[in-house]
């Protein structure tokens, strides 16, 4: 038989701070805020003395797997505060060495396998991206912001219409932290 009330309580990191209004939670610490709205989901947010919890009554599959998920990005947020997430990609190219730069929201990839037009990836949010030699660092306080960030400029190296596995050039991620 099912429990009545699927439950889980995530405990605020020192140095952070929470305010949840109806469902949406904002997180702030030392590093930036994150403010994420929950109100399509169907679980119940509240805030207790130095915990979190997430909850909801007579949960089906679907109402457990949401209490998961909106416990484990609220525990993302509370770490991107504390301690901003950073994911480090490498410029691999063979014959046309590619040149990339940041110009505001956007990473131009100038050169590609020698293509004449330059290839443009979209800085989601706040991210921050930093280009040192052959490697691109993007930094932030969200994790989905800092790796849609780094997603976008893997999709915009992808080679297309050749073997993968002979033409190699590209923009690739080599660690996440």
């Amino acid at each position: 038989m099912k429990g009545a009330i699927e439950e889980c309580f995530v405990e605020i990191n020192e140095g952070a701070d929470v305010a949840i209004e109806g469902k949406v939670v904002t997180v702030s610490g030392p590093r930036g805020t994150v403010k994420r709205d929950f109100s399509k989901t169907q679980v119940n947010i509240e805030k207790l003395d130095k915990r979190i919890r997430i909850w909801t009554r007579w949960p089906r599959k679907k109402e457990i797997a949401m209490v998961g998920m909106v416990c484990s990005h609220v525990r993302n947020m509370m770490r991107g505060v504390r301690e901003m997430f950073t994911y480090k990609l490498k410029m691999v190219h063979v014959y046309f060495p590619m040149s990339v730069k940041v110009e505001g929201d956007k990473v131009i990839i100038s050169n590609f396998c020698g293509e004449k037009e330059p290839r443009v990836a979209k800085v989601v949010g706040n991210a921050n991206v930093e280009v040192q030699g052959d490697d691109i660092i993007i930094t932030g306080t969200d994790i989905e912001e800092v790796g849609q960030s780094a997603a976008n400029l893997e999709q915009a190296t992808k080679v297309k219409s050749k073997d993968p596995r002979v033409f190699l050039d590209g923009i690739y991620i080599y660690e996440k932290s």
